[in-house]
């Protein structure tokens, strides 16, 4: 095997590993539950939204050398800091980091311990998740190298099982529109917005490498996503299949971090599930180390350190330690109007970015930022419960992009102002990320 085909190999899955969570197991087992007979399309929206914008936002960032400020510059200096700072808070305290406390209590906790106070956990999750990121440990290294192969030892040898001995028939699907639910459970992963932030640092592995040409770092990614693309379609779809089996036992109210719970146990019984505990405890306790320290280094740098390293590292442990408390049923409905906010705007930057050489004009891009941000604006407020029903009669409503045809001509209209992007490029430039 020559060095170039060792490096795609690696780097895929360094990208399966960075992809692949604990906290996302939660996703496709429910979508299975509540599409039934028809989880194949439901799964086919979350691959889409998941794994398909997650290799989207790598390719624009290695067209970018890895710098966000290129990714979101050209929308103006100013939006680019607000929509990377959003990212940064949802992958950070908001959401994703308190996310991997609630998920170890409800999957790693509960079902050994009963009872256990849920305040307490979260005291103890996050003081040792403040310890290990102030005073970085190769604990923290060493655990995490083992820990994505074993998950996925256990999780395949589950999926082989359920597809051997299924636990129960098909339901028909709870919901009706199956596609659009499965590009919001994609969605939830925040795999997308992470990728944007933290590919950076493959892309500067490459480049340590030899890889000095953008055509060789862009093709290896490529190569290297399809292999990390295969792996995690494989597993979300086996999770998928595997809640559609407990379809006539589990509705839309049941709990998504009980029922992977339920399902290792009917699988696997009680032995299963204490391995699939201590596995996830560990496995969300160093995501939640590495997004601290990812979130910490990006306000601490944005600031230019006048928000210290060490005193973010605390906000950000105390801030997540109150949101987890209130259980992971509650942070995705808190997510929910917030990714629906933000997802347009970003995946239109996203694929801007990726065609940047054909796309002269910065007020194309702005036109369709700007219209694809307030089209998020009316489908959050949708999320929370305001009327704005003529967003449901645009075309591709049904399938989750809503957004697609005003932001198109949000562009046309930007076409018609001229301008030039040597100056964006050179704002973008300066924008700390």
């Amino acid at each position: 095997m020559n060095t170039k085909n060792k490096d795609i190999i690696i780097t895929g899955f360094a990208l399966f590993a960075m992809f692949f969570g604990a906290g996302n197991l939660i996703f496709p087992p429910y979508l299975g539950v509540i599409t039934g007979d028809k989880f194949l399309i439901g799964f086919l929206g979350f691959i889409i939204a998941d794994v398909g914008l997650s290799l989207l936002a790598i390719l624009a960032s290695a067209k970018s050398d890895g710098d966000t400020g290129r990714v979101f510059g050209r929308a103006g200096k100013l939006f680019a800091i607000i929509l990377g700072s959003a990212i940064m808070i949802c992958l950070g305290p908001l959401l994703a980091i308190p996310r991997t406390a609630a998920t170890t209590f409800e999957m790693g906790i509960i079902p050994l311990i009963p009872g256990f106070n849920a305040v307490l956990f979260s005291t103890i999750f996050f003081a040792i998740t403040l310890a290990l990121t102030i005073k970085p440990s190769k604990v923290v290294d060493i655990i995490g190298s083992y820990l994505t192969p074993a998950l996925l030892v256990c999780l395949l040898a589950l999926i082989v099982i359920g597809i051997i001995n299924p636990i129960g028939n098909l339901n028909d699907a709870a919901i009706e529109n199956v596609f659009s639910e499965g590009i919001l459970q994609g969605y939830q992963t925040l795999d997308a917005l992470g990728a944007i932030c933290l590919s950076a640092v493959l892309i500067k592995s490459l480049v340590q490498k030899g890889y000095k040409r953008e055509k060789d770092r862009v093709n290896i990614l490529l190569k290297a996503g399809f292999i990390a693309a295969l792996g995690l379609a494989l597993v979300y779809g086996g999770l998928t299949y595997l809640g559609a089996t407990v379809s006539t036992q589990y509705g839309v109210d049941v709990s998504q971090s009980a029922l992977i719970v339920a399902i290792t146990v009917a699988l696997l019984g009680t032995p299963g599930k204490v391995v699939l505990s201590l596995i996830v405890t560990l496995a969300c306790l160093t995501t939640a180390i590495g997004l601290t320290s990812a979130t910490a280094e990006y306000f601490s740098g944005l600031t230019k350190n006048k928000l210290k390293y060490e005193h973010i590292v605390i906000a950000v442990c105390l801030l997540s330690l109150v949101i987890s408390t209130l259980g992971v049923g509650a942070i995705i409905k808190i997510s929910a109007p917030i990714l629906s906010l933000i997802y347009p705007a970003t995946i239109v930057l996203i694929v801007m970015t990726i065609f940047n050489k054909y796309v002269n004009n910065d007020n194309i891009v702005k036109g369709a930022t700007y219209v694809a941000l307030l089209m998020g604006i009316f489908m959050a407020a949708k999320d929370l419960g305001v009327n704005i029903s003529f967003i449901d009669s645009l075309p591709f409503a049904s399938l989750g992009f809503c957004w697609l045809v005003p932001t198109i001509i949000g562009g046309g209209i930007g076409a018609f102002i001229k301008t030039s992007k040597t100056n964006s490029d050179e704002e973008s430039k300066e924008i700390a990320v």
